[in-house]
């Protein structure tokens, strides 16, 4: 059976420790965790666990924004993290009612606040148990950006104390929808052979990527005014998400959201081509891997490059299928390193063992062994040489020896070399290659041999009429095109009978 193509390119995360060093590093998280350990008994919270707002100054002193105009929304902001996330426990004021420790000389009616478990795990636990809590402040952090935006409360309460919810106008899950929409995106331009890399990403073309439809050439007015105010939509939830670790964020240019005619006319006038005004936006390593795990758990096909180094090879050859050339080659040296133990020789035995088949993924599985075998040295020779007379693995097997440079190679059967230039030709197909570099191979396989055409289209291999009409498509030469597909045809006529 053909390998699956993954719906995305295979992620290369940093190390768990390092993403855990990340993790605790990320400003908001770190914040929680100073409020965390500063939190006791005398710390008095509302009825939803929250600071009451006599607290909110001795928080903010203590992270160090005493002078900072919004140091009181930052303290909040990382004590509901911490509360979130188990830092801190916070006891039901009517439990604590009950208990007799329901009392406050303030008369705000609130709950007691302990260190939670997950403090302790923090310093003193694993990188995993870390990245855990970090997972869950990301979940939290991500609701915050989700969340409605609204000038007066007051004007939502009904007079019962309900709270009217329509009256925002807000779909939970239509808003959480297009946030992962968006971050999925930017996991995607990241990953993407084609994408910035490490480099960021500018925010109308993210917020383009997710409103103009894929079939639209020019995008009309309306279309550019909807990118517009989704741009104005991430330019909030980006705020929001930065400080947990996840993006690195250039905000939108001020004088750009204050309009036109508002310059204060002070410095340099803006460049309108400049767009780093518009917002740019990175993700950063940490970012990757959160948005992963939250794919995953969406069930999102999201591999990254490791997954694979304690499989079989069957499922190594099978998963780097698709894989970018880098990207494999480093799945398959971890899958190597893994197999020390046991020797390299019967790795290189499991690999040959695995490339055999005559199904439609087979072509591109010996392909991928011998990229494989080609970063296992010296070692797997002997199990090279014990594929020599192999019908399907003789082929590479001589290839791979006479680049290491063997000088006792057996010449290979006529009919093996036919075999193995349909198999390369077939790997190359379905790996949609280079359609120049297929021009090359499918011109250099056919112009190596003569009578090329004459004897191919009996070789039995299952892909043989496809790459011949491949062939002939691909070459370049009108007449050596029109044997191609000739041959194609005796191929599909044969396989009939």
């Amino acid at each position: 059976m053909s390998a699956e193509r993954p719906s995305l390119p295979p992620v290369r995360l940093h190390s768990e420790a390092e993403l855990a060093r990340d993790a605790l590093a990320a400003p908001l998280l770190a914040r929680a965790v100073r409020l965390a350990r500063w939190a006791g008994p005398d710390t008095r919270v509302g009825a939803g666990g929250e600071l009451v707002e006599a607290q909110l100054p001795a928080a903010a002193a203590h992270l160090g924004l005493a002078d900072d105009e919004d140091g009181a929304a930052y303290a909040s902001e990382a004590w509901r993290l911490a509360v979130d996330t188990g830092l801190v426990d916070v006891e039901d004021p009517e439990d604590a009612a009950v208990s007799g420790s329901g009392d406050d000389p303030a008369g705000e009616a609130g709950g007691t606040v302990t260190a939670g478990d997950n403090l302790a795990l923090l310093t003193g636990g694993s990188p995993q148990d870390v990245l855990g809590i970090w997972l869950d402040g990301l979940e939290a952090v991500h609701a915050d950006a989700t969340a409605p935006a609204f000038d007066d409360f007051a004007d939502l309460v009904n007079e019962d104390g309900s709270v009217d919810f329509d009256a925002l106008d807000w779909d939970p899950e239509a808003e959480a929808e297009f946030l992962d929409g968006v971050l999925g995106n930017l996991y995607l331009l990241t990953l993407s052979e084609n994408g910035p890399g490490n480099g960021p990403v500018p925010l109308p073309a993210l917020a383009a990527s997710v409103v103009v439809p894929d079939d639209m050439d020019e995008p009309t007015d309306e279309v550019l005014e909807e990118v517009s105010e989704a741009m104005m939509r991430l330019d909030d939830q980006f705020r929001v998400l930065e400080p947990m670790g996840i993006v690195e964020y250039r905000p939108v240019d001020e004088t750009l959201l204050a309009g036109e005619g508002e310059d204060d006319g002070d410095g340099p006038e803006p460049d309108d081509e400049d767009m780093t005004r518009y917002g740019m936006v990175r993700l950063t390593p940490l970012g990757l891997y959160g948005i992963r795990e939250r794919m995953l758990e969406a069930g999102v096909d999201a591999p990254a490059v490791g997954d694979l180094a304690d499989k079989g090879a069957d499922a190594l050859l099978d998963g780097i299928a698709y894989y970018p050339e880098d990207a494999a080659r480093a799945e398959v040296v971890l899958w190597l390193a893994g197999r020390e133990d046991e020797g390299i020789t019967a790795a290189a035995a499991e690999l040959l063992a695995a490339a055999r088949g005559s199904d439609q993924g087979g072509p591109l599985r010996r392909l991928h062994c011998q990229e494989a075998l080609a970063s296992a040295g010296p070692e797997a020779e002997p199990a090279v040489r014990a594929v020599l007379d192999d019908p399907e693995l003789g082929g590479l097997a001589r290839v791979w020896l006479v680049e290491r440079g063997a000088t006792d190679v057996p010449a290979p059967p006529e009919a093996m070399v036919f075999w193995l230039a349909v198999d390369t030709i077939a790997a190359q197909l379905d790996a949609d290659g280079d359609i120049e570099e297929l021009q090359e191979l499918v011109e250099g396989l056919s112009g190596r041999h003569s009578g090329f055409f004459d004897e191919v289209w009996r070789v039995d291999h299952p892909a043989t009429a496809e790459v011949l009409e491949a062939m002939g498509r691909l070459h370049r030469d009108r007449g050596t095109a029109k044997a191609a597909r000739k041959a194609a045809y005796k191929a599909r006529s044969r396989q009939k009978d």
